[in-house]
């Protein structure tokens, strides 16, 4: 039997997990400036970390990654499929950098932390995952899901 409101209508579906984590993200993240680091920044960390990875032993970046699909997984079956497409092209990138990969990864980790900072800097609000670590895998999504607006795709 379905409920209605006291107005007839149909009481609207509670919000998805996926969706409340992007509007708290997005909360710290208005900023035009900002947004357009985040959208280079944190490409260019995930990429770092699995070259980082990399260097401690050649399938923690894989492990990391399976882990890692498994959260999205629970949240999305398109930000699944997203995030295992733009996991395997970080793994080719490291790949394809060979002996270079972990000096490579330092430096754009370094760099693109730096820019995230200045990011909020400019925002005037601190990082969401200082709240919660697991904002940090959230952040890929919020890159995503502009992406998927302009394209007219619902996750």
């Amino acid at each position: 039997m379905e409920t209605t409101t006291a107005s007839g209508a149909a009481p609207a579906a509670a919000p998805r997990k996926v969706d409340q984590l992007l509007e708290h993200y997005g909360e710290s993240h208005r900023n035009p400036r900002n947004e357009t680091i985040h959208f280079v920044a944190i490409p260019l960390i995930m990429l770092s970390l699995l070259g980082l990875m990399s260097g401690i032993h050649p399938w923690l970046p894989y492990a990391f990654v399976a882990a890692s699909l498994v959260y999205y997984a629970r949240l999305s079956l398109v930000f699944l499929v997203a995030m295992a497409v733009v996991s395997g092209i970080g793994l080719a990138l490291v790949e394809a950098m060979g002996r270079y990969a972990v000096g490579a990864s330092a430096a754009i980790f370094v760099g693109a932390w730096i820019a995230q900072f200045v990011g909020h800097r400019i925002e005037g609000k601190k990082p969401s995952f200082f709240e919660d670590l697991q904002y940090l895998w959230v952040g890929p999504l919020f890159v995503l899901s502009k992406l998927f607006h302009r394209l007219h795709l619902r996750w």
